[in-house]
């Protein structure tokens, strides 16, 4: 499994290493895997779906980084209307006459992440919209799952055998709905995961899903802290090869040791538990995005145990443009001075080919000596 992150514009800096990953590593092999994306995750991992997807990451970057809007007189930032306009237009040039690549792909299965709004989230409204994102709020500080009531994650899922392919994390931990992905709500499901309350308006009545107003798949998964259900993985040697096999993936990375199976554990038969490869630009995965300023829902919980994280330094973001990874404050700090704003998100991500440059070199001479625990 690859989960993707919320974050927006930070999302910038995965882009060398997603070329590398699906454009030559991932060919080498010919499992089956799951792709879990939300908000900008959710657009990269549709994107890894495409054929010569290299080519389309490469053009996913270019348009993140030159999009711009029209900002109304004396105001610093544009209309959500105008937000979602011209966003669902860029949605339907990129994959516009591609959508069955999308959910056709032989090895990929996409589940694309929305949050659908209950009660007074069921719909949009000036009023009631920000009573019931106060209400979340709220809420969420008691206890993550109450937020429930307010907001509940829906899974839009690729087709498999005639139906929606099986979730790869169990839904325990939060209110849950699984909807079949297709070619009617590829769409409107993918712009509402990426439909960030007040900068972009909700996706209302999305086909084939529960009526109501959908927002971004970040609100109720941030960064995609799931419990993931284990993969097995038949290997042909015994379950020593396995072990050296697993351990060479655990690279510049984080996972929790404490896991028998994070370790490559194998049965008799030289099955093994896959593990959970997490490309993301920062180390710790936060479960929701109210979660950002609860930090004692940063750590790590058992539901890791199988998961590496590949993540920069802090002396790497440092080096940065800004001393920081892209984000949404760019577009107030630096205003209508678009070309300013590319030049610095087009010098982070040149940056950041570093990552997929030192992962390449570490899977060639693995040193576990750079792996620590999440």
């Amino acid at each position: 499994m690859i989960p993707a992150a919320a974050g927006g514009p930070k999302g910038l800096i995965l882009g060398p290493l997603d070329r590398f990953l699906f454009g030559d590593w991932l060919p080498q092999s010919d499992q089956p895997v799951d792709l879990v994306g939300a908000s900008i995750g959710a657009w990269r991992m549709a994107t890894a779906c495409l054929q010569q997807s290299v080519a389309a990451f490469e053009r996913l970057e270019h348009d993140y980084i030159h999009q711009a809007y029209d900002l109304p007189p004396g105001q610093k930032r544009p209309t959500a209307a105008h937000v979602s306009e011209r966003f669902g237009q860029n949605l339907a040039l990129f994959y516009g006459g591609r959508v069955a690549e999308v959910l056709q792909h032989p090895r990929y299965r996409l589940h694309i992440v929305t949050s659908r709004g209950r009660h007074l989230l069921g719909q949009e409204h000036r009023v009631a919209t920000p009573l019931g994102y106060l209400g979340a709020f709220l809420t969420n500080t008691v206890h993550r799952k109450a937020m429930g009531a307010w907001l509940e994650r829906v899974v839009f899922s690729s087709p498999e055998a005639g139906a929606a392919a099986a979730l790869p994390f169990a839904t325990t931990d939060y209110r849950t709905r699984q909807v079949l992905l297709s070619e009617a709500n590829f769409m409107p499901a993918l712009q509402a995961s990426c439909s960030i309350p007040f900068v972009l308006q909700a996706v209302h009545h999305i086909p084939g899903a529960p009526r109501g107003a959908y927002w971004d798949g970040g609100i109720t998964d941030y960064h995609l802290h799931l419990q993931y259900r284990p993969q097995q993985v038949i290997a042909p040697n015994a379950p020593e090869t396995i072990a050296s096999e697993e351990a060479q993936t655990s690279t510049t990375s984080h996972f929790d040791p404490g896991s028998q199976s994070a370790a490559g554990a194998g049965g008799a038969n030289g099955a093994a538990q896959g593990l959970v490869l997490y490309p993301h630009f920062q180390q710790a995965v936060i479960p929701g995005w109210l979660d950002k300023g609860l930090r004692w829902r940063h750590r790590a919980t058992p539901a890791l145990n199988r998961m590496v994280v590949l993540a920069p330094s802090a002396e790497w973001v440092a080096s940065l443009p800004n001393g920081k990874l892209p984000d949404r404050t760019d577009f107030t700090r630096y205003g209508t001075d678009t070309a300013a704003r590319v030049k610095a998100w087009s010098a982070a991500t040149a940056a950041s080919r570093q990552l997929a440059d030192e992962f390449a070199q570490w899977l060639a001479r693995p040193d576990l000596s750079v792996v620590h625990p999440l």
